[in-house]
């Protein structure tokens, strides 16, 4: 996959198919589109083009704006590139951006810049300064311009019914089982092993700490999951944490995982956390001895799930 970090960066000598979007999650809703588009440009002559913004606009154009995004830019670039997509445009959103009337958006980016056979587009799309151009103006431009549009229909996407929001909804809940459907794969999360206060190794349960440099990534809710991760190309389990420590009175949110039969040092790697499942709440325990045996029966909790997948 050819990665274009903005607009003006973007040439080829073949013509585009092309969609748009923010795509965050790259849920099971955005991949009928995406295959939709691959699909289309099976014919040599065409090339796939997805369009997408970074940040997301909500957070340039709302000025008090928290939205908290399902991936990181880098985790979906790899999520785009494993579906198989030919040119991916990240394009830098920034209010002159937001000011592009409809017909300017069109004329000069998706016409003279990306040479567009064909859009692929949701029926409820808006585009344009303040969002005011719609479906039907994309369809007058088409014929002005010579490219089609193919609209997903209403039934299409209904027939999924599955939006960001309603997966970012899920995870604040801590309902795993419903994000991953939505999503078509596990929820995960990408960081740096950091050194912790190592409480852990004293009973028995060491953990890599995770350290996400995105301030914008969503984290699900405070409790214990059942996670796995690939790590020098092996597949491992474990459990993680994710809270405030309240049985040491900690102070700042941590993401800890005690990975099961397995003792490598992880510190300054980077690895990957796909959340299958959640176990419980953060808990206070009265003593680290009972937070200990809580963890016991978490793990035989854990991997009484993971014999059965």
């Amino acid at each position: 996959m050819k990665i274009f970090h903005s607009i003006n960066d973007f040439s080829s000598n073949k013509k585009t198919i092309l969609t748009l979007g923010t795509f965050d999650g790259v849920h099971i809703g955005h991949k009928k589109i995406l295959e939709k588009l691959i699909q289309k440009t099976k014919n040599e002559d065409y090339e796939s083009l997805v369009l997408t913004f970074f940040p997301h606009p909500r957070m340039v154009l709302q000025e008090h704006s928290d939205i908290k995004l399902l991936n990181t830019i880098d985790e979906k670039i790899d999520l785009l590139e494993q579906i198989g997509i030919e040119n991916l445009v990240i394009h830098p959103f920034d209010e002159t951006f937001s000011r592009l009337t409809a017909e300017e958006f069109v004329k000069t980016i998706l016409v003279d810049r990306f040479h567009i056979q064909k859009i692929i587009i949701g029926y409820d799309h808006r585009f344009g300064r303040n969002r005011t151009a719609n479906i039907d103006d994309l369809i007058a431009f088409g014929k002005e311009y010579n490219f089609e549009v193919e609209q997903i229909s209403v039934q299409e996407i209904n027939d999924i019914s599955v939006s960001s929001t309603k997966i970012r909804t899920a995870l604040l809940d801590g309902d795993m089982d419903l994000a991953n459907k939505y999503l078509g794969y596990d929820y995960f999360l990408t960081g740096i092993v950091v050194k912790g206060k190592q409480l852990g190794r004293t009973i028995n349960f060491p953990t890599a700490n995770l350290k996400i440099e995105e301030n914008y990534k969503l984290i699900p809710q405070n409790g214990v999951y059942i996670v796995k991760s690939t790590i020098n190309q092996k597949t491992v389990f474990g459990m993680m944490n994710i809270g405030f420590n309240p049985t040491v009175d900690g102070q700042i949110q941590t993401i800890e995982v005690h990975y099961f039969d397995f003792d490598t040092d992880l510190y300054n790697q980077k690895i990957r956390i796909s959340i299958l499942h959640r176990i419980r709440s953060e808990q206070k325990f009265d003593s680290v001895a009972l937070l200990k045996e809580q963890l016991e029966k978490d793990k035989k909790t854990a991997t009484d799930y993971l014999s059965k997948i």
